[in-house]
């Protein structure tokens, strides 16, 4: 119990040192958490150059948009990573990125194999997927295809082919039952 509250204290902390644009509460907070985060950038970009430019970019959103970060909606962990993951599915939709897909071809192949050194060890995989296993089927596919995959709430229900009511009914589900077990 301790622990948590220990957790709990320092992210306060580098909160209110964000907001009051203290450098170094950034600097704790990248050391912390930029691995993970390019981990998940890198999943749904497959792109390290782009992964790092878009790192960059979230980081100076958080750092610009840390007063609107709200603790009661959620840990400070998971408001940056709906920031990476948000800028990049921006990045994916941009025409730039679609016609660098286009032209890369083989490159794409190289990347790859490149990649897959580093999913063997995705910071988002460890201790995350055990949690996220404990879902209910239904709840847990959605999960995957949204955290995971860096899928829109429309793409899922397309991809399942339910509606897309449904889609965000089971994801809240299984969020609020992500909340009980963390």
């Amino acid at each position: 119990m301790t622990d948590t509250i220990t957790i709990q204290a320092t992210e306060d902390l580098l909160v209110h040192g964000l907001q009051q644009k203290s450098a170094q509460a950034l600097n704790v907070l990248y050391e912390r958490y930029s691995g993970a985060l390019y981990g998940v950038i890198c999943r749904i970009v497959n792109d390290d150059h782009i992964a790092e430019d878009i790192l960059q970019e979230a980081f100076v959103k958080i750092w610009n948009n840390a007063e609107s970060y709200d603790k009661s909606k959620g840990r400070l962990f998971t408001w940056m990573l709906n920031i990476c993951r948000n800028a990049s599915i921006d990045k994916m939709r941009s025409k730039g990125y679609k016609s660098k897909k286009k032209t890369s071809g083989e490159e794409a192949i190289d990347h790859q194999a490149d990649n897959n050194l580093y999913n063997d060890i995705r910071p988002e995989t460890i201790g995350i997927k055990e949690i996220v296993n404990k879902l209910k089927p239904e709840w847990k596919v959605i999960v995957d295809l949204i955290y995971f995959n860096g899928y829109t709430h429309q793409e899922v229900s397309e991809e399942l082919n339910i509606p897309l009511g449904t889609v965000k009914t089971r994801l809240r589900s299984a969020i609020l039952f992500l909340r009980g077990i963390v």
